[in-house]
């Protein structure tokens, strides 16, 4: 094969900003340790949609590794300032070097760049207006200041 590879193209779709609850459940996982933690609400805005999480609908299943690693399985509802529902489910990665994840883990504001943090999402509606969302791929930056988990959202085109 000597053809040139396609482009990854992605759109900005929203900036989501999450607020979490202590853990609900501890316990020993396969290579590590599994939290779930209530997602306790929080807002996403962007240029097509913006809005708040359904609190109380929300969780991350989280599994940490013994060095810190953390792998993310979140299902939020979302509900826009319009009133529409959506699901939004996304796996994720957040990792970097054991100094930097101790100090994330002390809730300490770390530098974005000092570690990886990223998710792959995938949607889902009932709402005519926003079925499109049913037949795209999105990916999120991280970051983890104090307050709570943010990403940036990009759709994959």
């Amino acid at each position: 094969m000597t053809e040139a590879p396609l482009p990854l193209r992605t759109e900005f779709l929203f900036r989501m900003a999450l607020a979490a609850g202590a853990p609900q459940m501890t316990a020993p996982g396969r290579g590590g340790e599994l939290r779930v933690i209530p997602v306790t609400g929080g807002r996403f805005e962007g240029p097509r949609l913006r809005g708040e999480v359904v609190p109380g609908t929300t969780a991350d299943w989280l599994r940490v590794e013994a060095d810190g690693t953390a792998h993310m399985d979140v299902r939020l509802v979302m509900r826009t300032d319009r009133g529409q529902l959506f699901y939004m489910h996304y796996s994720g990665l957040r990792t970097g070097a054991p100094e930097v994840l101790a100090r994330l883990g002390a809730g300490e504001a770390v530098d974005p760049a000092d570690y990886y943090f990223r998710i792959a999402i995938r949607f889902e509606t009932g709402d005519a207006e926003l079925a499109w969302l049913n037949r795209v791929l999105a990916l999120g930056v991280g970051q983890r200041p104090p307050g709570g988990p943010t990403y940036d959202v990009y759709v994959v085109r």
